[in-house]
């Protein structure tokens, strides 16, 4: 469970996040949408402590990440937007990084590299360094890397971009059987068809503010029961 509480976040002295709550259950993939410049990015980082909260409060399974980050950082697992990062380490390289930082025992890591690996179809690719990789290649070992740990919690920022039909469809299995196991899976996406058939609940952020929370049935019941995602996230945003 990820829990927010009146967090804020100020960048020259203007509110990017301001007084923000917001309660992602466990068992549920839960998206998170907003336009450009909303306070999306901002709420993610300070969610993984990337960013310093100037306010308020963030805990991962009932762990802050203001006073424990070492402890909430093991409960969660994060896919960033972008995927160019340790591009000289080799495949392999940069997976066992991850299991040594997050203590993943050898035989467990073995297996683990193994399945996540070939379920993307990277496999063969782990003695190649990264920066040989497409930029679909390199997602999908940031992605491998991330679940290693079998973090209770996934973060996954745009985690679909560049992804190829079958690893896409592979990514979204995972997400819906990590849900169905009783655990969290933030979602943020641009993607609405995605949002609309793979969420359970979605939140939809603008100017720092939650503007809307709840189920996509809730959703379409508070404003026309005809509408599709997207002409209601328009209609949401476009006034703010």
């Amino acid at each position: 469970m990820i829990e927010i509480k009146q967090a804020t976040k100020n960048f020259a002295g203007k509110a990017a996040v301001k007084d923000l709550d917001l309660t992602v259950p466990d068992g549920k993939i839960f998206g998170f949408l907003g336009p450009n410049g909303a306070g999306k990015s901002t709420t993610i980082k300070m969610m993984t402590g990337i960013l310093p909260l100037d306010a308020g409060s963030i805990s991962m399974n009932g762990v802050d990440i203001s006073t424990d980050p070492m402890k909430a950082k093991h409960q969660f697992g994060y896919v960033p937007d972008r995927s160019d990062i340790f591009l000289r380490l080799k495949g392999m390289e940069y997976l066992n990084f991850f299991g040594d930082v997050f203590d993943v025992p050898p035989n467990v890591r073995k297996e683990k590299i193994e399945y996540l690996t070939k379920s993307f179809d990277i496999y063969e690719a782990l003695n190649d360094q990264i920066h040989t990789y497409s930029h679909g290649m390199r997602q999908k070992i940031v992605v491998s890397g991330v679940l290693l740990h079998d973090p209770d919690v996934w973060i996954l920022d745009e985690p679909l971009t560049g992804l190829d039909p079958k690893s896409s469809y592979t990514l979204k299995e995972m997400m819906r059987e990590h849900a169905a196991k009783g655990k969290t899976v933030f979602f943020s996406t641009h993607v609405l068809e995605v949002v609309e058939q793979l969420c359970d609940e979605v939140a939809i952020i603008n100017k720092g503010h939650v503007q809307f929370r709840g189920s996509m049935k809730e959703m379409k019941q508070q404003f026309q029961e005809d509408n599709n995602l997207e002409k209601l996230f328009l209609e949401l945003t476009q006034n703010e």
